[in-house]
């Protein structure tokens, strides 16, 4: 089988990087195309056979990607596809627009409508900046929608991360999809025996504004109780600045650190809304419970009152009465049920229903009248 993957760009060591992997591994002589790629910072596809778009010789795309929205359908559209019996798409933004042959089965794997596009509360990336920038955006954002739903069109089959994106995918692009979750390899992490829990918390993030770090460390400073926030972004200066002695901004941490730091703490704190969230299966998988705003994909992973607490408002007050409560839940907590919960998300369930899923697919398309 002849398979092409895709994705937006590959410009970081992210969870779309990691289902992109995931899929190579599947099928290991696939090209990619993406629109840019920064092969010095993201080296595990150095040996792949990778297709870039034009963007990805413009001036500081590899850095400054998000200066090249409003080109980016002309150059997913330019995108010259090798022959394949396959394409998937492994999208959050633009490379659902690929132009696909008739004779070619066009699979999207949708972690979200763009939600720069659809969800400006959740990703304000095109609302910001003062009032002329904000004029420009608007006009550029309502017609990059019209392209984007054009686009959502063109796949054969959309696949979603989750019932959270697929019921979004539904609402606004107007097509069903069907639901694998994210690989998670949860095998790089282990829990910490009963006496080697420490007395913190733990967020772990980039540093922009839809995390909501600022929204943790403004209940940690009235609690006053230990936190610590690995990660790095724009944030993180003013998160230093009005943070008190009892967080500790660590910064950038490595792999090993961060699986110390999960497995040490008391719990996970994951505030955003995000399409899945990979970060609270990471916690569940290290034998620790998760503290999560009761919406989007973390209702799909962790369990209320088993393996971990929800807040309802992403406010000081919600988050602070979810920690007070967690007190009382931290006594009967079972590391075991958390490890055994995050297993659902393994790296090994992602390849075999992707698997089963193409392979299903593709006999039912050649079956069909549409080639």
């Amino acid at each position: 089988m002849k398979v092409v993957l895709a994705q937006d760009w590959i410009t970081d060591n992210g969870g779309g990087e990691s289902c992109l992997r995931a899929l190579l591994d599947i099928y290991p002589q696939s090209p990619i195309l993406t629109l840019i790629w920064n092969e010095k910072k993201v080296k595990q596809f150095n040996d792949t056979k990778i297709i870039t778009s034009f963007l990805n010789n413009y001036p500081q795309a590899k850095t400054k990607w998000r200066y090249y929205f409003s080109l980016m359908p002309r150059a997913v559209e330019s995108l010259s596809i090798p022959k394949c019996e396959v394409v998937i798409s492994n999208c959050y933004s633009a490379i659902k627009g690929l132009i696909v042959k008739p004779e070619t089965l066009s699979i999207l794997y949708c972690h979200t409508p763009t939600r720069y596009l659809w969800l400006p509360e959740i990703d304000e990336r095109l609302s910001q900046g003062n009032l002329i920038k904000r004029m420009l955006a608007a006009k550029m954002t309502d017609n990059l929608r019209f392209w984007d739903f054009a686009a959502a069109q063109r796949p054969d089959i959309i696949v979603a991360n989750s019932q959270n994106a697929k019921n979004r995918i539904k609402k606004f692009y107007r097509r069903e999809a069907a639901v694998i979750y994210p690989p998670v390899d949860i095998h790089k992490f282990e829990a910490a025996g009963p006496n080697q829990i420490g007395d913190y918390f733990l967020f772990v993030s980039r540093l922009i504004p839809y995390k909501k770090a600022d929204l943790v460390v403004s209940a940690f400073n009235r609690l006053g109780l230990p936190l610590k926030i690995a990660g790095d972004g724009p944030e993180r200066q003013g998160l230093k600045k009005m943070a008190k002695s009892n967080v500790e901004i660590l910064g950038y941490v490595n792999e090993k650190k961060l699986r110390e730091l999960l497995s040490h703490c008391r719990a996970f704190i994951f505030p955003a809304e995000e399409d899945f969230g990979i970060a609270p299966v990471e916690a569940m998988a290290s034998g620790r419970p998760v503290i999560a705003l009761g919406r989007g994909g973390a209702l799909e992973t962790v369990v209320e009152g088993e393996t971990g607490l929800f807040f309802q408002k992403q406010t000081v007050g919600s988050l602070i009465s979810a920690i007070k409560r967690f007190a009382k839940f931290e006594k009967t907590f079972n590391p075991q049920k958390a490890i055994k919960r995050a297993k659902k998300f393994s790296v090994e369930r992602y390849k075999r229903e992707w698997q089963e899923f193409v392979k299903k697919s593709l006999l039912e398309y050649r079956e069909s009248d549409r080639i």
